[in-house]
């Protein structure tokens, strides 16, 4: 049986850098935040509001700290996925390890809440059994990122806080040219929360 992709939500970052501006007991997943089609909702509900219904599979990695976020990725058909390490490598191998049976992965991180649904649908269409579907905003790489079945061992292989974009020079990268700059912006700082792409 051909199954489709799985999404993997990364929400186990601390957010540091917006803790240090906003308040230690700030979580930036958490913060309302203005979204593109004018309805104010918290910045990882946007993610997840944005991710196509034929996204069925969906999971969710955070810490087991957090029980507001992991509420809102089972609000959304999330399986909520707990790890010990808020690194994004370590991340996307335990995301990975939830559904290695997967038709590939679409890695979405938590904190970039202006992606619009129709530049995810256009990834997802990039996304092959050999390749790395990845969109283009002019000439840089954004977010989400889809590896076909064929990086499963390098996913998986992933540890700390090192991503996937080492896996860019293995492999076959199928640039998504897109002119939505919700692939460029996430919320690392509380000024990001207003987008003006």
């Amino acid at each position: 049986m051909n199954r489709g992709p799985a999404v993997i939500v990364l929400a186990a970052g601390q957010g540091s850098r917006y803790r240090q501006l906003a308040g230690a007991d700030q979580d930036k997943l958490l913060a309302p935040c203005l979204g593109r089609d004018g309805v104010v909702r918290a910045v990882l509900e946007q993610v997840l509001i944005n991710l196509p219904a034929r996204l069925s599979r969906r999971l969710l990695v955070t810490t087991a700290d957090r029980h507001e976020v992991a509420r809102l990725g089972q609000a959304y058909g999330c399986q909520v996925l707990h790890v010990d390490s808020p690194g994004m490598g370590h991340s996307i191998a335990a995301g990975v390890g939830a559904c290695v049976d997967a038709g590939g992965w679409l890695v979405m991180p938590g904190d970039m809440p202006f992606i619009l649904s129709s530049t995810v649908e256009r990834v997802l269409q990039g996304m092959g059994e050999g390749v790395i579907s990845v969109p283009v905003l002019g000439t840089e790489y954004g977010h989400p990122v889809g590896f076909g079945q064929g990086y499963g061992a390098a996913l998986l292989g992933l540890s700390g806080d090192r991503g996937a974009r080492r896996l860019f020079t293995q492999g076959t990268v199928i640039q998504v040219p897109v002119a939505d700059p919700g692939v460029l912006w996430d919320v690392d700082v509380p000024q990001a929360l207003l987008f003006n792409g």
